[in-house]
């Protein structure tokens, strides 16, 4: 039997390996590009394609995921921005709920509306805490979600949102600033969030430089996901998928 996207993670975790993801927004990729990030994806050695963002202007999640999956092997993740960001043409979808927001919407209300089509299609589901921080401007998910971020400086409040959301039975939890975002999610509120947490932890937004990537797997990272600045400059995907993969993720 195929090894589960979610025990792939639980191993990585178990075995103190980071794993470097790549965030593809449907509404941003031209589908005649995919096969060259494919090839870059595939040299680099990146470990799971995500798909999603906070808009779907553009009808072409379908084309974007089967494309994705005909040029490469690489797991294919859902990342929904809204409930129309579902296809089962994905391997998996990370069942997002904003633990730092106090939207209804967002903790329960658009879950049920989607369950019936999540039932029917088969993904793999992985239950995920997802937790704004505070990246030094306003992004499109804070916007859209009408959700305030947890401020950077508080590691204590990211910390215990981040285990209430495992007492409730979340498998993974995600932090994220937001594309795009002026300052990624410090090394110190990631450690504060790792110490309180045993299941696997994805960070993302406004990462750029290996340096900054190095610094989140040592501080406890198990997912380190990337996606704006690779739609400008591709070829870092190189470069941040070393830095990753030549870390060595710490174990509370």
């Amino acid at each position: 039997m195929a090894q589960t996207v979610f025990e792939h993670l639980r191993k990585a975790r178990q075995q103190q390996q980071p794993l470097f993801a790549v965030l593809i927004d449907p509404d941003e990729v031209a589908i005649d590009r995919l096969p060259h990030l494919c090839t870059l994806g595939k040299e680099s050695g990146i470990d799971l394609w995500l798909v999603g963002g906070s808009l779907l202007v553009e009808d072409q999640l379908d084309a974007v995921v089967l494309g994705l999956k005909t040029h490469s092997d690489i797991p294919v993740v859902l990342f929904p921005g809204n409930t129309l960001q579902i296809t089962p043409a994905a391997d998996a979808l990370l069942l997002l709920s904003m633990i730092s927001s106090r939207n209804p919407e967002l903790l329960i209300g658009r879950h049920v509306e989607a369950a019936p089509r999540l039932a029917a299609s088969q993904l793999e589901l992985i239950s995920t805490g997802y937790m704004l921080i505070d990246g030094g401007a306003p992004t499109s998910v804070s916007y859209m979600s009408h959700s305030l971020p947890i401020p950077a400086n508080k590691p204590e409040i990211a910390a215990v949102t981040a285990l209430a959301g495992q007492q409730l039975g979340l498998q993974a939890t995600y932090l994220d600033a937001g594309s795009g975002a002026p300052q990624p999610v410090q090394p110190s509120l990631l450690a504060a969030v790792r110490q309180q947490i045993q299941g696997p932890l994805f960070v993302g937004g406004g990462l750029r430089q290996p340096e900054q990537v190095s610094r989140l797997c040592r501080s406890g990272a198990d997912v380190i996901v990337v996606g704006n600045v690779l739609e400008e400059k591709p070829d870092r995907m190189y470069s941040l998928a070393k830095a990753v993969h030549e870390a060595k993720s710490v174990s509370w």
